[in-house]
């Protein structure tokens, strides 16, 4: 499953430099598949959506940093645990009960983020 930062979050930043996928945003910054990832131009989702990779999309928080779930891999093909919370000084980067995935589907969006 993705993990998400629950409104605990302190806004330090920490969790920010250590995702893999670079899927932690500032509140309110736009995010775009492109970034930390090998995904440029128009490319097809793993849902089947086509979308610009290099498009800015909407912030998922406006107020506290953020975790994309189409590119959260859990740290999986990178890390034993996910990052973002092992460096958590408040403990608020917690699975997604709303995106629960198995480590083969966390595993498939790593090699497609990152074309491997």
């Amino acid at each position: 499953m993705a993990i998400i930062i629950t409104d605990e979050c302190i806004n330090c930043g920490a969790c920010e430099p250590e995702c893999p996928n670079t899927a932690i945003y500032e509140g309110a910054d736009d995010w775009r598949y492109k970034d930390g990832t090998s995904l440029r131009g128009s490319i097809v989702l793993p849902t089947g959506e086509q979308v610009d990779a290099e498009a800015p999309q909407i912030p998922i928080s406006d107020d506290i940093y953020y975790i994309v779930p189409s590119k959260c891999t859990e740290c999986k093909g990178f890390h034993d645990e996910p990052q973002c919370a092992a460096v958590c000084p408040v403990d608020c980067c917690v699975p997604d009960d709303n995106h629960v995935e198995s480590d083969e589907t966390l595993l498939n969006r790593q090699a497609f983020l990152h074309n491997e």
